[in-house]
């Protein structure tokens, strides 16, 4: 990697981060599909509130609650420092955490450390990031393992972004053979290696195959949060990539939509739902829907780029708990008293 493609790395983490915090990039005319479900409330729940359980189990590591910290960033000293804060508030809290793409840790070295969150999160699941394109730009299985190596991680998960790769303007955009190369990886690597979209969703056919080439999870990070079109539009030069972005401003499979349809196809699956969830009521949705997890990106992101003393994390760790709460109650107001009960009820109806 030249000093030039570092620099442009540096600029487009920062940029992504910046517009992320000040632009319009949800999607537009399309949301996560879990407004279409209400619960049905249960009057006598038959439990005490301080006896409902978030606790479950992923990767080994026992979760103080079904939550996750979606992969968002990386490879800078300011997203170094963001991950660093959502780390110390997913070890406190229980959460499992996942980085964003480590390419340009594996490229340099020198960023590496914007990665290494384990000292922050020693108990909690940490998820190294790739982005599964890269396999046809030259990345391969001991890529994967460095990744893994510095992240001092218990699972991969390689990300899905064609979209995103049409409008960036510097996109990899050559998917042939990538679920060849998927299968390669997850026979190769000695941790488990998922698969996750960045907010346009996966389809039961695409969920079907990638189990099948031997992957672990599948994160569907459906459409209805952030748009990465929308995202790319805002850092384009080319006027016909950014007028063209608005016509897929509503792309995608809601996350309600695909989370529920991965399920009906692969019932014994481990299923992480994100993309544009909001509170922990969303998270109870999606996982009365099928989930296993429910992730959380851009709506942490705020209160994660924005302290700047230490005392302030608590604010932070506020955000967490108050998603818990929510999450834990909408559980009670149904008469759910474990994450296990929750995923079999049957009070999630359609509108």
């Amino acid at each position: 990697m030249t000093v030039e493609d570092q620099a442009a790395t540096a600029k487009r983490k920062g940029e992504h981060i910046r517009i992320c915090l000040q632009e319009q990039v949800n999607g537009i005319g399309i949301e996560t599909g879990l407004n279409r479900y209400r619960f049905k409330h249960n009057a006598l729940p038959e439990l005490s509130f301080r006896d409902v359980k978030l606790e479950t189990e992923w990767l080994g590591r026992r979760l103080g609650a079904p939550l996750l910290v979606s992969s968002m960033t990386g490879g800078t000293d300011e997203a170094g420092a963001i991950n660093r804060r959502l780390a110390i508030a997913a070890e406190e809290r229980g959460w499992a955490i996942g980085l964003g793409s480590m390419r340009a840790a594996i490229e340099n070295e020198q960023l590496a450390d914007t990665f290494r969150i384990r000292k922050d999160a020693p108990s909690v699941p940490v998820i190294a990031n790739i982005g599964a394109v890269q396999f046809n730009y030259g990345f391969g299985a001991e890529a994967c393992r460095k990744a893994v190596h510095i992240a001092e991680a218990d699972a991969l998960v390689l990300h899905l972004n064609s979209m995103q790769e049409v409008f960036q303007p510097e996109g990899d955009t050559d998917f042939r053979g990538i679920l060849s190369a998927i299968h390669q990886v997850c026979r190769s690597l000695e941790v488990p290696v998922g698969v996750k979209e960045v907010g346009w969703g996966i389809d039961a056919d695409t969920a079907a195959a990638l189990y099948d080439a031997g992957v672990s999870f599948i994160d569907a990070a459906g459409a209805g949060g952030t748009s990465w079109s929308q995202v790319e539009k805002f850092r384009s030069t080319d006027a016909l990539r950014s007028e063209a972005a608005e016509a897929f401003a509503d792309w995608g499979i809601p996350t309600a939509d695909s989370v529920s349809e991965i399920r009906a196809r692969l019932p014994h699956a481990t299923i992480i739902a994100s993309g544009g969830l909001r509170n922990g009521v969303d998270a109870a949705k999606a996982i009365a829907l099928g989930a296993n997890l429910a992730g959380f990106g851009r709506v942490l992101l705020p209160q994660a780029a924005r302290i700047e003393e230490t005392a302030l994390q608590e604010q932070l760790l506020q955000q967490f708990e108050r998603i818990e709460f929510e999450l834990r109650t909408s559980m009670f107001g149904i008469g759910a008293g474990s994450v296990a009960e929750l995923r079999n009820t049957n009070r999630l109806i359609a509108k």
